[in-house]
């Protein structure tokens, strides 16, 4: 593929979106021309956004599935808020998602699917093409399926093949268009098709063919570049957030010496850690696809009794499922890792939206006085980290800990520097294997006096037999015990251990020292408010900016920072869940902001609401 002679423009940024069918394999689209634009450099995110339906009708508006990337030249904090660029494959696609665009944003539009049926199906009485509806923007009209399906006439595939292959058209079209490398994806094609060489042709050929349409058609005059962005010198690799997670647990696991075991049952967006977790079985991991969220948590707490690191993975649904068994952790002080990705609720809710609102089920949602750690990654790369502390907590402090992950972090990608294994913490520990009482007896609660932990004994070991179950334990001897005492004492030190817990202090983004509103945030609203406050600093606007990843035990320097504000507000994607604990805990008149849609902030949502708060107060 040779490049054109047309114009080339230098851009610092572009937001493309691709919206499609269900079936029209927009993910597939969105995601090799990620790989592509990763490739080349460029600081990169992504928003993912499926339909909640299995297999909703086809060219319908709940059937509807998008893929949105932000590259740039720079660093950037989120997906974008609206696309330069939307690559519309049917009638429902280009009218779910024409509110979002831009003034003067260019419409590729596949105009094969804009017949009377299809438009009737979304409520068109007439065609938005011809109707000057769409006046306000660029519009390509591209006939993505005939010519598709012109281009492998001889190519030997079926008509339903060929017209199955108008997404890699589309990706050839946006890939010459933004001067994208394109091996990678063709590298790809061979290996996703590898038995059916003749669907590895036509995919090429369909591809090459979008390559050439945006070369020789009058249509596209200009192209685009937009170069590497300035990054830490290192190899980095495209990585989304259950991706990272899952490698983070691997490397938790060679840094702690234990092996991995998850027990997990699948559920949306939670099952993609799962899947990755399966491929590493040479570093220790052992995954077991439970019949029920129930048995799979059993399964990684018997794992944990048994000397492993035992983790479950799940969304808010399965959490409510697996309380009995947390509850039953913590009674028997064991670590356990319990990673939610959160989704809209409640119950089914909605399965592929994101949403902030299992914090009050992390924090309190057990019976009893069951306090546990709770933390939370702030991006997709941030995944990786954010499972080595969850099993550094776990094992240290003998506790479950849950990690609050949420579609959008999961499901959503950024370049992630790959560290060096050296520089990862040391979270090895050593069991138990000698008696530990004056009299020669083991006893299991007898704790260590900095971190409260109790001995972990791997059972079989001579002489260490102790009683498990989740009846209250006898201080020391971890016998049964109904003495008021004792259980006013077992609670009371549970607390404790987990208040005992060391976390780093909490850090402020206060580029002038000069602030007087700070925002806090904690887990996937970090992209967005450090957006919005990077776009106020820029306007001269002081603005402070903190995030938490510790929100069970919260830092240890948290009160004064927000004492020392006049006014914090807290974003949150519920209905003010960390703002009620700071408020309670604090006595501080934190301000809520919340969105409870589905979908994740906007840079420029926030940056309009802080701007009337630093200004108004």
């Amino acid at each position: 593929m040779s490049a054109g002679a047309k114009r080339v423009e230098q851009l610092d940024r572009v937001v493309i979106r691709f919206a499609g069918d269900s079936g029209d394999g927009m993910q597939l689209t969105g995601d090799r021309f990620t790989s592509e634009t990763a490739q080349l450099g460029n600081d990169i995110s992504t928003l993912p956004n499926f339909p909640a339906e299995i297999r909703a009708p086809a060219g319908t508006l709940p059937g509807v599935s998008s893929f949105q990337v932000h590259f740039a030249d720079y660093d950037i904090l989120t997906p974008g808020d609206a696309p330069n660029v939307l690559v519309a494959m049917n009638p429902a696609a280009l009218k779910a998602n024409l509110t979002d665009l831009p003034p003067g944003a260019d419409i590729i539009v596949n105009t094969d699917e804009f017949t009377k049926r299809s438009l009737a199906k979304v409520g068109y009485v007439a065609s938005p093409l011809e109707d000057g509806s769409l006046a306000g923007y660029a519009v390509h009209p591209v006939a993505l399926t005939s010519m598709t399906v012109g281009a492998l006439a001889d190519s030997g595939v079926s008509k339903k093949d060929a017209e199955r292959a108008k997404n890699m058209f589309a990706l050839g079209l946006l890939s010459w268009m933004y001067s994208r490398p394109y091996e990678s994806t063709l590298r790809f094609l061979e290996a996703k098709f590898a038995k059916r060489p003749e669907l590895v042709a036509a995919n090429k050929a369909a591809f090459q063919a979008g390559w050439n349409f945006g070369e020789t058609t009058e249509d596209f005059s200009v192209r685009y570049e937009v170069k590497p962005a300035r990054m830490k010198p290192g190899t980095y690799r495209n990585i989304t957030g259950n991706q990272a997670l899952a490698l983070g647990l691997v490397a938790a696991g060679v840094r702690s010496k234990l092996p991995v075991f998850l027990g997990a049952y699948p559920i949306t967006p939670a099952s993609d850690i799962l899947h990755e977790l399966s491929k590493h079985k040479k570093f220790g991991v052992t995954t077991m696809q439970a019949e029920d969220e129930i048995a799979a948590i059993g399964a990684a707490l018997g794992a944990s009794y048994g000397g492993a690191l035992g983790v479950t993975t799940t969304s808010g649904p399965g959490v409510a499922l697996k309380g009995e068994t947390i509850s039953l952790a913590i009674a028997l002080e064991l670590p356990l890792v319990i990673v939610d990705v959160q989704r809209a609720g409640p119950s089914t809710g909605m399965p592929t939206k994101t949403e902030q609102a299992d914090l009050n089920m992390a924090l309190y949602g057990r019976h009893g006085e069951a306090p546990l750690a709770v933390i939370a990654p702030k991006s997709p790369s941030d995944c990786f980290h954010a499972a080595i502390e969850a099993a550094r907590i776990a094992l240290k402090y003998r506790t479950p800990v849950i990690l609050l992950s949420d579609n959008y972090v999961a499901n959503g990608s950024e370049p992630w520097l790959l560290p060096a294994a050296d520089e990862l913490p040391d979270i090895s520990v050593e069991f138990t294997t000698a008696a530990n009482g004056e009299d020669g007896r083991f006893l299991p609660y007898l704790r260590d006096p900095e971190t409260l932990a109790r001995p972990w004994a791997i059972p079989g070991t001579p002489g260490l037999e102790h009683r498990i179950g989740g009846l209250e334990k006898a201080d020391k001897t971890g016998d049964i015990s109904y003495d008021p005492a004792n259980h006013e004492f077992m609670v009371r030190t549970r607390a404790q251990r987990i208040e005992t817990i060391e976390v780093p202090d909490v850090e402020v983004e206060d580029a002038d020292e000069n602030a007087r509103v700070l925002v806090l945030g904690w887990g996937s609203t970090y992209g967005p408010i450090g957006a919005a406050c990077r776009a106020l600093r820029q306007r001269g606007l002081p603005i402070a900016q903190a995030h938490l990843r510790h929100l069970a035990p919260l830092p240890a320097n948290l009160g004064e920072v927000l004492r020392a504000y006049d006014k914090v507000v807290i974003p949150e994607m519920n209905l003010g869940q960390l703002a009620h604990v700071i408020r309670a805990k604090y006595l501080v008149d934190a301000v809520p902001f919340n969105q409870i849609s589905g979908l994740p902030f906007t840079a420029a949502t926030l940056e309009n609401m802080l701007e009337d708060v630093v200004k108004n107060g």
